[in-house]
């Protein structure tokens, strides 16, 4: 088992991993990996997949559009991952790839899509749909039946509002309170939330 990615992503899932005790983790694969080990472990140049193609892998990288460059680049075997403090219920669906931290909620009927990060404190409520590539940051919460489309962040604390539909490699910053449907690209903050701009993220 390798995490790609050997900064602070990368970090918290090994430590996620070291609670689990589930498998061994062998090393960390990165493009431009450190001089030192990580964590004790070795870290192995991308340009090595080749020798640890059959190993299952995990994508520890926080910004999205990268997140989802690097599972489109690579044939792996990737799997999920769960902290045991974390409330998932049992009829929410979670895609490979998909790291849930510490202390997260993830309530009945919510699928989350593939290589997504549920953050540290994060709550997705009930029916919500949440596409591949999604970040929600720490202590972010979604209400009920919300629809969230692939590759957007949603910053530390956000609050968005029940049946809310927020489009594909939108951005919510840190704090906002969302409280309509937000376009593809574009980027919300504030109390009630506003675009201040549009961004091809992707």
């Amino acid at each position: 088992m390798y995490i790609f990615g050997a900064s602070g992503q990368g970090k918290v899932i090994a430590s996620i991993l070291k609670v689990l005790k589930v498998a061994e983790l062998k090393g960390f694969i990165d493009d431009n990996p450190p001089s030192d080990a990580v964590f004790g472990l070795p870290v192995v140049h991308a340009s090595a997949m080749n020798a640890v193609e059959n190993q299952s892998l995990i994508i520890g990288i926080g910004n999205n559009a990268n997140r989802k460059k690097v599972a489109e680049r690579l044939n792996a075997h990737y799997f999920s991952v769960v902290h045991p403090s974390a409330a998932v219920c049992e009829s929410a669906v979670l895609g490979s790839g998909t790291v849930v931290m510490p202390n997260a909620v993830i309530n009945a009927d919510t699928t989350i899509g593939k290589h997504c990060i549920i953050n540290s404190g994060a709550v997705v409520e009930h029916d919500c749909t949440v596409a591949d590539y999604v970040h929600i940051s720490p202590n972010a919460a979604l209400a009920g039946n919300i629809e969230i489309g692939e590759g957007s962040h949603v910053g530390l604390g956000a609050v968005v509002l029940p049946g809310v539909k927020i489009g594909k490699w939108a951005t919510i910053g840190a704090g906002t309170v969302v409280l309509k449907d937000v376009p593809d690209y574009a980027v919300v903050v504030g109390n009630p939330g506003r675009i201040i701009k549009y961004t091809n993220a992707e």
